[in-house]
């Protein structure tokens, strides 16, 4: 019975933390808007703000060569992200965290080795 209302309680708590979260984001957005200076002129609703004129049409297709390498960055980067604490805690890992590393980065490289035979970071 107590554990149950402590738990309730608890649910409580955070609909309170949530609901205070809500109006807070609320009023940001209606200061926001009741605030700005809404005087648009010919400049700012022109197609590019920079100043320069628009070229050509903007739905050229390009090359899929900027979402590979986009999507190895990523991979890459997020392995980074697991070899630090790994290497960091390789004095208290046992044998079998080192040997499952060991696997990860043998299969990330497997894949770099593909990619790089499959031609997708030739930029040719």
């Amino acid at each position: 019975m107590l554990i149950s209302l402590v738990v309730k309680l608890e649910y409580f708590i955070l609909l309170i933390h949530f609901i205070i979260a809500v109006l807070i984001a609320l009023v940001i957005i209606v200061f926001a808007y009741v605030l700005i200076t809404q005087q648009p002129d010919t400049q700012k609703l022109s197609t590019y703000e920079c100043g320069f004129d628009s070229f050509g049409d903007a739905r050229n297709p390009f090359s899929i060569h900027f979402y590979l390498v986009g999507i190895l960055f990523i991979v890459f980067d997020l392995e980074v992200t697991y070899l630090f604490p790994w290497a960091v805690s390789l004095d208290e890992t046992s044998f079998i965290g080192f040997w499952n590393m060991f696997f990860f980065l043998s299969i990330l490289t497997i894949g770099f080795i593909y990619e790089w035979l499959k031609g997708a970071l030739s930029w040719t």
